[in-house]
């Protein structure tokens, strides 16, 4: 997998408005909001696309959605409600190849999105 910059953000090569970490997952605000509230999820360790993971990503994966929604509970809107979205490959809208969860909130969401 080729380095991409989020790659860069793990290693703190460039800035970023980091707003969750542990030991697996990094969170930070996305430079494009698409919502009030709009956090990317990463692993630590890149994987290109969700389509890229396997069987022995499960747990890492498993750990993305679960620290969107504790950061969601921790920040006052798991309530109201909120969106985890993961595009995959370029028809998807996918810009960054290192596999990412956007969490939206902060309005109603409506289906399609738009």
């Amino acid at each position: 997998m080729a380095d991409t910059i989020f790659g860069k953000i793990v290693r703190r090569e460039i800035p970023a408005d980091i707003v969750y970490e542990d030991d697996a997952v990094l969170a930070f605000r996305d430079l494009n909001p698409q919502a009030p509230v709009h956090v990317l999820f990463i692993p630590k360790r890149p994987i290109a696309t969700l389509d890229a993971a396997g069987p022995n990503d499960a747990a890492l994966l498993g750990q993305l959605l679960l620290a969107a929604a504790a950061y969601a509970r921790q920040q006052g809107f798991a309530e109201q409600g909120y969106r985890c979205v993961i595009n995959t490959n370029r028809d998807s809208g996918q810009t960054v190849y290192h596999l990412h969860v956007h969490l939206l909130a902060g309005r109603a969401m409506h289906w399609p999105p738009g």
